[in-house]
Order: structure tokens, then C-alpha cells, then sequence
């Protein structure tokens, strides 16, 4: 069993910034994908960004690219989020999730394995 664990959320105005932390016990990852989604109220859950723990691979929605950072601690095997310039259309609740399967398919929700509670990230305007 895989628990995720996230952290980080809250409330900012737009053009600001957020780090979310998700941090994994029960398993010390080496080569598992590792992914955030969100989901914003009545919408559907949207892919944002995954990282490839052995490699390091990053993968990110359009949305995101260029305002969104995902890394890996693996002395803490935790995952971050550094959220820059945020908008609030970015208002959801965040998972992260891992795939302990090595899909290819990345940006789906389907393949991945575990998912952790979420946590709210708000944006002002």
C-alpha cells in the first residue's frame, strides 16, 4: 500500500505563487511516475503535471507550461509543485497520484494507481 499525502494549499491572489508537497510512505520510489491533477467545482479532473522518478522526465499541460515546476526529493520521497503566476482559472482541488505501472500514458487519470486526499489551492482576482 502507497500512502500520498498533500500539503500546500491555500489562498493567494493572483500573480502569486504556491509550493505543494506530496509526500509517499509505503514504498521508496525508484522509477514510478508521479502526477498532479486538479479539479476545479463541477469540471472534470485535468491532468497538470507528472514527473518520472528514476529519469526525472517531466511532462506538464499547456496550461501550465512555463508557470508550473514539478521536482522530486528522493531523500524525502515527496514530489513538489512550485505554482508561479497564478491565475484564477488554476482555483481546484490538487491530487497527486502514482503510477506504479510505468504507463506511457501519463496525463491519464486511469493509470495511475494511488492518489492522495487533494488539497484546495484558491486564487483571487
Amino acid at each position: 500500500q502507497v500512502q500520498l499525502v498533500e500539503s500546500g494549499g491555500g489562498l493567494v491572489q493572483a500573480g502569486g505563487s504556491l509550493r505543494l508537497s506530496c509526500v509517499a510512505s509505503g514504498r521508496r520510489f525508484s522509477s514510478e511516475t508521479v502526477g498532479w491533477f486538479r479539479q476545479a467545482p463541477g469540471k472534470e479532473q485535468d491532468f497538470v503535471a507528472a514527473i518520472r522518478w528514476g529519469a526525472g522526465n517531466t511532462y506538464y499541460a499547456d496550461s501550465v507550461k512555463g508557470r508550473f515546476t514539478i521536482s522530486r526529493d528522493s531523500t524525502k520521497n515527496t514530489v513538489y509543485l512550485q505554482m508561479n503566476s497564478l491565475k484564477p482559472e488554476d482555483t481546484a482541488v490538487y491530487y497527486c497520484a502514482a503510477d506504479l505501472g510505468f504507463s506511457t500514458k501519463t496525463t491519464m487519470p486511469g493509470v495511475y494507481d494511488y492518489w492522495g486526499q487533494g488539497t484546495q489551492v484558491t486564487v483571487s482576482s
